[in-house]
């Protein structure tokens, strides 16, 4: 795969760097908030402008020297995005003016050699770019409003030109895309570093340092992958903060627009409640479901065994009886190489499909030995045909000779005879109950 052109936004707090992010990649995929933070980690976004490919990178606020315990790492996400990025979009604030911390960046961008175009954002209709920004010293300026689009166009012109031209391939398999979700401070940051190898994201003991559902693309052995790193979710009572109930939102938006969720659970602190309303949500949306044991490095100092454990898991995740566990250690790296083949295997299954004839042969043999019972009423119900009518999750439709459905019971029953006869570990099926038209 050629790699893509990088371009960086970069600047201090709250000047607009993710709601443009937002207006270049056409959706709102990092949180925009009036307080500074709400970015902490480096996002990513696979995008073009005018046929050509380039890849966005979103940072959080630069406060360089700053001791917060937070924002520091968040430093060491800007700097890493200035060092891989061929191209630096220096946004500042034309509403506010020239700030110090607007000079301090300057001066550490210069420091970089890095190709600079600085953006003077907040500026609505032709009032072109405040004077006092030309004390910065860059050749290329442009006054634009990432909120209403204005001046964006050129912008973006300017940044690519003389950049590598990477047309984009409209033939492409989209990539497989993997959605990391659980309790706050499961885990999940480390656990994209350690398959990224890199460090991508905060990695914090405080719970919340996540934010941002961060996507990071990246490819194994082959295959291209979208790991989008999400917030812990947290119960409404625990949300103080409005950007923390944006958060959860962006969390459940990540599982909606996944392939596979990773359900990462905490080998430390046990199962919680919690843990089965997240997984609640990977099954709602239908996605492929691989769970995650992380920290499984302390489990013999705490006395733990794999089988006592997994039991402990299928008794508390009772629904998602078919989904694959794997144990790892996102410190250590043991047992990862065996997670992204498990997440290639339920993509894989997901979007199998059966023959007709196997499906009903098999309907066929399971009916007789158990006859379908309908959720309400007496008459007989017959199972009179069934067919695949989808992928992504597998779906089956069922004919039933009169307009009755069929009890919740006698569903899981045949879904669990379907999944003995065809696989399909690590992904939901779905049922639909037709009946014959008199």
């Amino acid at each position: 795969m050629i790699p893509l052109p990088r371009i960086a936004l970069v600047g201090r707090p709250n000047v607009g760097k993710s709601t443009l992010f937002n207006r270049i990649c056409g959706q709102r995929k990092a949180i925009t908030d009036g307080r500074p933070g709400s970015t902490r980690d480096r996002n990513y976004a696979q995008t073009s402008w005018q046929g050509a490919a380039f890849e966005l990178i979103d940072t959080g606020g630069l406060l360089l020297g700053t001791d917060d315990p937070l924002l520091g790492p968040a430093v060491e996400q800007v700097q890493r995005a200035i060092a891989e990025a061929d191209v630096v979009l220096f946004v500042v604030d034309g509403r506010a003016g020239l700030l110090p911390d607007d000079e301090e960046i300057a001066r550490e961008l210069r420091r970089e050699g890095k190709q600079v175009v600085l953006v003077v954002n907040k500026l609505e209709g032709p009032s072109g770019e405040p004077s006092e920004f030309a004390r910065l010293g860059f050749e290329s300026v442009f006054s634009i409003s990432a909120e209403h689009g204005q001046g964006v166009g050129d912008l973006l012109d300017a940044a690519l030109e003389g950049l590598p031209r990477t047309e984009v391939d409209e033939e492409e398999a989209p990539p497989l895309r993997l959605a990391l979700v659980g309790r706050p401070n499961v885990g999940k940051s480390s656990l994209l570093n350690r398959l990224l190898g890199a460090e991508r994201a905060v990695v914090s003991p405080i719970p919340g340092t996540t934010r941002d559902s961060v996507d990071s693309p990246f490819e194994h052995d082959g295959r291209r992958y979208l790991l989008v790193d999400t917030a812990g979710i947290r119960r409404v009572r625990l949300l103080k903060e409005n950007v923390d109930h944006v958060s959860v939102v962006q969390a459940r938006r990540a599982i909606q627009r996944a392939d596979v969720a990773l359900v990462v659970l905490d080998a430390e602190s046990g199962l919680r409640d919690m843990d089965a309303t997240i997984a609640g949500k990977a099954l709602d949306a239908g996605v492929g479901v691989v769970i995650v044991v992380n920290k499984w490095d302390t489990a013999r100092a705490r006395g733990l065994s794999r089988a006592g454990f997994e039991q402990d898991v299928r008794d508390h995740l009772k629904f998602l009886a078919w989904a694959p566990i794997r144990f790892v250690s996102a410190t250590t790296g043991r047992g990862l190489d065996r997670l992204l083949p498990t997440v290639g295997e339920v993509e894989d299954v997901r979007r199998s499909r059966g023959t007709t004839g196997e499906l009903n042969r098999l309907l066929a043999r399971v009916t007789e030995a158990h006859s379908p019972k309908p959720d309400r009423g007496g008459r007989p119900v017959r199972i009179l045909f069934g067919s695949q009518i989808g992928t992504a999750p597998p779906t089956f439709a069922l004919s039933l000779n009169h307009d009755v459905d069929l009890h919740f019971s006698y569903k899981r029953y045949l879904e669990n005879r379907i999944r003995e006869a065809f696989g399909f570990e690590g992904t939901p099926l779905k049922l639909k109950i037709r009946h014959r038209k008199h």
